[in-house]
């Protein structure tokens, strides 16, 4: 910054640096306190190294030219060591350049003092003269006063010790130049205790500012250096917002006004804010009345609560810009130097500079947090997308071999950490599970996320991932490709049971209504569907009871109980088929089961699935279908016989065989099965004669004969009536301890009547003992 810039007003008492006629500081005539005379004014408009040069630059120069003044008054005659004297002649009254004082070379010598041949005439020069000798000694005093670092004021008591003592003229004049000497030699060592000050505060600073941790630290560092070299009562520096387009104060040292520390200067308000607009150093002598700037109450309301009155502000500049204000200021009135404005510059290019360098380790403490922040979520991301790729990997193979919902489920629960299940439609949530359907994307109910499984408008069920309330977007998506996977493989089970059912059907139909066909190709087909003709099978009709509102409803009941008796079949290694109004089923019957057993189970079963009551009524156990394939349809119109007995008899919801009825399974029986009938009622006790040789038939005839009443029977028989009774035990343990029961009596007795009938002949075989 170059001199012009610096600022003042106009004060008649300020010598040192006299305002000009447009108010700038203008050049001392020479320098305060020991300057040298004629010297140029050194001024520091603010930069760190112009107050350098001036605090460092020449410091040789002047050292050789203070000791060169030191030698001269260190010598007794006064003399420099050239034989010169300090006033620049030389004792014979010539000057340096051996000229005398009237500019010409002495009587017959040439410019250095010599003879025309160069030389004196004795080959040495002539004695010096000595018109102004001092006195010897006379410096002695002033060096000891240096030595010892004593005020100003000290230097004038040898002076006026000597006029008291009454020293000659000539020897008190040479006291008053060696003082004059010393003074200079005191003010130059001022100014250079004072500029390794300065010098030294300066490198401080900038050792703080390279090893900046703490912004305020450094900043408050820089304030309190600021005030004690400057010698104010306060140091404080502003930064300007550009938010608000005003300047606030950061720092202060020595404020005691709590108003003055929170102050904020608009721009161009203020000494400050004038300051921060022009962007040049400003001083004030005092602050009240100079009207260069301009005063707000709030402001100077501040500035009087803090007793200010000489203040001097520097810019804080990055590159061309204005970031802030560092001040010093004074309680009272007082003139600032260049010097100082100069120092305080250096302190505001160090201040602006710790600024920046904080800035820019915040920026770059903002990007690193901000690059990990980013690095978090790309790897996130990363595993989120390994995740993704992991599922769908899991679900291609699952598709490809065959894999079902509950293997789905399985393999996202492993990838997102959870469980997750598949539900069936009235199983899940209603409304998350529409909304699910609506949108398209997997809901949260409460702790847990819906995905609905639906196929067109139709919802078959959802996949529900419990007690995962906080779901990454990506997994979401997960869960909903999984909804969308399971959506299809139910579309496909659906589609390959629908024509597995087609087919198992087909084959029903065909022994239904075809009775020609080829046992070979009957027996490869049923293999090719797993179940086996060869094996005993009882045939079931069921139907629903349940009266439909509608054709449509009536329809849809009827598709569903297909469904369920399809999938039934196919469970049991079975065939199924619709038929007349219902649905008609061949299942094995198991080992040791009855068709009653079966009959029950197929209807709770079917009714489960449909939600409604199911009827089903049996045939009796039918075997070798493959060879005698019109036992099926025999079969199939006996179910249906029992099944409208069944519906008679208000038993809705039931399953029943033939065997069931009794003797009224005779009537429902299409073959009228006597054989069977007399079988399944006494034929253990006919086994039982058979093996024996017993007459337990005989027996019971007589029992039932005789009102059963075991001493008429014994009449009958001829025989003790204890032998009544151990052969009716022995019928007890044969039929069930019920078989006296009014319709156990009835149906034995027609078993038995049948079973004479059908021997041919009266038994008139004679009792034998058991």
């Amino acid at each position: 910054m170059s001199r012009d810039h610096v600022q003042s007003n106009r004060s008649p008492a300020r010598e040192a640096a006299a305002p000009g006629p447009t108010g700038e500081l203008s050049a001392p005539a020479s320098r305060p306190a020991g300057g040298q005379a004629g010297e140029g004014p050194r001024l520091a408009g603010g930069h760190a190294g112009e107050g350098l040069r001036r605090a460092g630059g020449h410091v040789g120069e002047e050292t050789s030219a203070a000791e060169a003044r030191a030698d001269a008054v260190g010598r007794p005659d006064g003399h420099s060591p050239d034989g010169h004297s300090p006033d620049g002649h030389s004792p014979d009254g010539h000057s340096p350049d051996g000229q005398g004082s009237d500019g010409h070379s002495p009587a017959g010598h040439g410019p250095a003092g010599h003879g025309p041949a160069g030389h004196s005439p004795a080959g040495h020069r002539p004695a010096p003269q000595r018109p102004h000798t001092q006195p010897a000694g006379v410096e002695a005093p002033f060096l000891d006063l240096l030595a010892r670092g004593a005020a100003a004021d000290a230097f004038e008591q040898p002076v006026l010790r000597a006029r008291a003592e009454g020293w000659p003229a000539e020897r008190i004049a040479a006291l008053e130049h060696a003082k004059l000497l010393a003074l200079r030699v005191r003010a130059e060592l001022d100014g250079r205790r004072r500029r390794e000050a300065e010098l030294s505060a300066l490198f401080e600073t900038a050792h703080d500012l390279a090893g900046l941790r703490d912004l305020d630290a450094v900043l408050q560092a820089i304030v309190q250096r600021a005030r004690s070299l400057l010698g104010t009562d306060v140091a404080y520096l502003s930064l300007n917002d550009p938010e608000r387009g005003d300047t606030y104060m950061r720092v202060t040292e020595g404020s005691v006004a709590a108003r003055f520390q929170q102050l904020r200067l608009g721009m161009g308000e203020g000494l400050g804010g004038l300051v921060a607009q022009t962007a040049r150093p400003y001083v004030t002598d005092d602050y009240f009345k100079d009207g260069r700037f301009q005063h707000t109450t709030t402001i100077d309301t501040g500035v009087r609560d803090e007793g200010l009155v000489a203040i001097l502000g520097v810019p804080l500049m990055l590159g061309p810009h204005v970031i802030g204000v560092l001040f010093a200021a004074d309680r009272r009135a007082r003139v600032f130097e260049r010097e100082q404005i100069a120092l305080l510059g250096s302190f505001a290019a160090l201040a602006a500079a710790a600024i920046d360098t904080a800035n820019l380790l915040t920026e770059t403490r903002s990007a690193l947090a901000d690059l990990e922040r980013a690095n978090e979520i790309i790897q996130d991301r990363s595993a989120v997308i390994e995740r993704a790729s992991d599922v769908h990997d899991r679900l291609a193979e699952l598709v490809l071999r065959g894999g079902g919902v509950h293997d789905v489920a399985a393999a996202v629960s492993q990838v997102l950490s959870g469980t997750v299940e598949f539900a069936e439609a009235d199983a899940a949530p209603a409304s998350a599970l529409e909304a699910s359907r609506a949108e398209g994307h997997a809901v949260r109910h409460g702790d847990d996320w819906i995905a609905a499984v639906a196929a067109g408008g139709e919802l078959l069920g959802a996949l529900v991932l419990r007690g995962h309330p906080g779901l990454d977007p990506v997994d979401q998506r997960t869960l909903e490709r999984a909804a969308m996977v399971t959506s299809l493989l139910l579309l496909a089970r659906r589609s390959a049971a629908e024509a597995e059912q087609r087919v198992r059907g087909e084959l029903l139909d065909d022994l239904l209504d075809v009775r020609d066909r080829d046992p070979r190709l009957l027996r490869e087909r049923a293999a090719r569907l797993r179940a086996d003709l060869d094996a005993t099978h009882v045939v079931l009709a069921a139907r629903l009871d349940t009266p439909a509102a509608d054709a449509d409803r009536e329809a849809e009941a009827r598709r569903r109980l297909w469904a369920a008796a399809s999938h039934l079949a196919a469970t049991r290694h079975g065939l199924a088929a619709a038929r007349d109004g219902g649905t008609v089923l061949l299942l094995p019957l198991p080992r040791g089961g009855t068709a009653t057993a079966l009959a029950r189970s197929a209807a709770r079963h079917l009714g489960t699935a449909v939600h409604e009551a199911v009827t089903v009524g049996a045939s009796g156990p039918v075997a070798d279908l493959a060879a005698h394939p019109e036992a099926v349809a025999a079969a199939y119109a006996e179910g249906r016989r029992c099944l409208d007995a069944l519906r008679l008899l208000g038993r809705s919801g039931d399953g029943a065989a033939a065997e069931d009825f009794g003797f009224l399974g005779l009537l429902l029986a299409g073959d009228r099965d006597i054989a069977g009938f007399v079988d399944r009622t006494i034929g253990r006790v006919v086994d039982y004669d058979t093996r024996r040789g017993t007459d337990l038939l005989h027996t019971l005839e007589a029992y039932f004969a005789s009102g059963m009443s075991p001493a008429r029977t014994k009449d009958a028989l001829h025989v003790h009536v204890n032998t009544v009774a151990q052969r009716l035990d022995r019928v007890a343990r044969l039929l069930g301890d019920d078989w006296q029961s009014p319709a156990r009596a009835l149906e034995i007795q027609l078993a038995l009547r049948l079973h004479r009938l059908s021997a041919g002949a009266q038994t008139t075989t004679a009792p034998t003992h058991d």
